[in-house]
């Protein structure tokens, strides 16, 4: 191998140099400017990614590396990283549009309060779904809880709107509360049932990402479809009861 000089000859290699072979990376990856390996892996069928990922970070701990060079996550759980860290506002703002939008359909906050009252039944329903399907509670399952909630809400009004309008029509509380409950708990059973029925493929399909979000639904909607039947009438009437009686000794 030659080389060629500044007045147009040429001259070996060696005799300006000691070349010697050696093995360097085929290729070099850059992550913010970075030079970075990646090593991949994939969890085997019914073994939770976070899971494993928790056990991996374990072991890594024990490894010494050499200074200037560290590990970080990638893949699920850096996308579950980021996506975790920006969650919190949308939530919130979910939560003050849905209680928006309760306080302008009733325009008191009493009503709200009492139709808000599903959430917590929801809640505790989903969270026992996924313990009992060993899922985590991972980013798109908290989306499912929000989800959740809006159809918690939907048939909430339902039921305590109706209860309104017959208590406007001259109803006394009790007999209206004890009509809303038997008009309206067919038609939010009915919406229950078609919503779960069209997320079951989903939550069968064993999709560790998809079917967190599934069950939590599902186990949302079954437990607050049954047990808004009992706490919603009761905190209806606990609050108006209270109204009424104040409206009397005025």
């Amino acid at each position: 191998m030659f080389v060629s000089t500044a007045n147009g000859n040429s001259v070996p290699l060696n005799a300006i140099a000691d070349p010697q072979l050696k093995s360097t990376p085929p290729e070099i990856t850059r992550y913010g400017l970075r030079r970075t390996v990646t090593v991949v892996g994939y969890n085997e069928p019914g073994v939770l990614a976070s899971d494993l990922n928790a056990e991996v970070q374990e072991k890594l701990k024990s490894i010494a590396l050499p200074k200037g060079y560290r590990f970080s996550q990638g893949g699920e759980a850096e996308a579950a990283s980021r996506s975790f860290s920006g969650l919190g506002p949308v939530v919130l703002l979910a939560i003050f549009g849905i209680f928006g939008v309760l306080v302008l359909e009733f325009g008191r906050f009493k009503e709200t309060a009492v139709v808000a009252g599903v959430i917590p039944l929801g809640v505790l329903g989903g969270l026992i779904a996924l313990f009992l399907t060993g899922n985590s509670l991972s980013f798109l399952a908290l989306i499912g809880f929000v989800a959740l909630v809006g159809i918690e809400i939907k048939n909430s009004i339902l039921l305590v709107d109706f209860t309104t309008q017959l208590r406007k029509q001259g109803m006394g509380l009790r007999e209206a509360i004890e009509k809303a409950g038997e008009v309206r708990f067919l038609p939010i059973l009915l919406t229950s049932l078609t919503a779960i029925g069209g997320l079951m493929p989903l939550a069968l399909s064993g999709s560790s990402l998809y079917s967190p979000l599934a069950w939590v639904i599902i186990g949302g909607l079954v437990s607050s479809t049954f047990l808004s039947r009992l706490v919603i009438p009761a905190m209806y009437l606990l609050v108006i009861r209270g109204e009424e009686a104040e409206a009397v000794e005025v």
